[in-house]
């Protein structure tokens, strides 16, 4: 269970960047190609990438190349270069379905392929797309969507939501994983925090970061918290102990305890183990 609490966007035009994000503590990271680099720069841009990743230490951190749409003059070039490359996965931008994921796939065979959500065909479309067999994640792109129908912006989130959560049962309903989209306001830690705890109590795995300033927030909030730990310990002995006397429901805090919450309190220590392994 790899953790994707923070995943953070990096130019992939800015070597000094490169550099940086071998130290700071993300879960993963995306070397954007597309958005964050101007078009007469994406050629150097992808030129440096490949090197860079090619002879840099990124320790445990998730590699993933966001590259530009087939769409582009740019765009098969970029699946080219990371043939064969150290990288965890290809993010294809503004998927819209699984023809869209199809493509890429034909033209790297190796590379495990996420998905950018953010258009509304690729939310309509989710469930074709999570289905596709090359597909291991799925990013939502809130900013695209957001100007995509035309939606005001809320700290509630509330006209996006049935988008996101189209996306996340999706995700799900095949096991893929699923990244909340970004915080614009990178110096609003109240806000950043507040969105996060949506976001992961929805249940998305973790959030997508503009700025290293995010990643403490991101970090402890899409982790168990120590109480969440004790919890999940307890309802494992309590539920254990209750089988071994052929029973098949236990009772924590005045709560009862079946089958599924031990499950899920097996889940949350796997992601607390997965990420105290992480910090090492």
């Amino acid at each position: 269970m790899r953790p994707y609490r923070s995943v953070l966007y990096i130019p992939a035009a800015r070597e000094r960047a490169l550099e940086k994000a071998q130290t700071l503590p993300a879960d993963a990271i995306i070397f954007d190609l597309e958005d964050a680099v101007a078009a007469d720069e994406k050629e150097n841009a992808r030129v440096l990438l490949a090197r860079v990743l090619g002879e840099a230490d990124y320790g445990g951190r998730a590699r993933i190349v966001r590259i530009n749409g087939l769409d582009t003059p740019w765009g098969a070039e970029d699946v080219a270069a990371f043939r064969g490359a150290k990288i965890d996965a290809l993010l294809i931008p503004k998927v819209g379905s699984a023809a869209d994921v199809e493509a890429v796939a034909r033209l790297i065979p190796d590379v495990p392929l996420w998905a950018m959500m953010e258009t509304p065909a690729g939310m309509l479309n989710a469930a074709e797309i999570a289905a596709h067999k090359r597909l291991r994640g799925m990013v939502m792109g809130t900013n695209d969507l957001a100007k995509e129908i035309g939606a005001r912006f809320r700290p509630d989130r509330l006209p996006m939501l049935t988008g996101l959560q189209l996306c996340l049962m999706a995700a799900r309903a095949h096991r893929r994983i699923a990244i909340d989209g970004v915080y614009n306001a990178f110096k609003d830690d109240e806000g950043l925090r507040a969105e996060c705890r949506q976001g992961r109590d929805m249940g998305f795995d973790g959030k997508t970061l503009i700025h290293p300033a995010q990643l403490a927030i991101a970090n402890e909030e899409f982790a168990p918290s120590d109480a969440e730990v004790d919890l999940a310990r307890r309802q494992i002995e309590a539920f254990d102990a209750a089988r071994r006397e052929g029973q098949g429901v236990a009772v924590v805090d005045g709560r009862i305890v079946e089958n599924l919450h031990a499950a899920t309190a097996r889940q949350t220590l796997a992601r607390a183990e997965a990420i105290a392994d992480r910090a090492i």
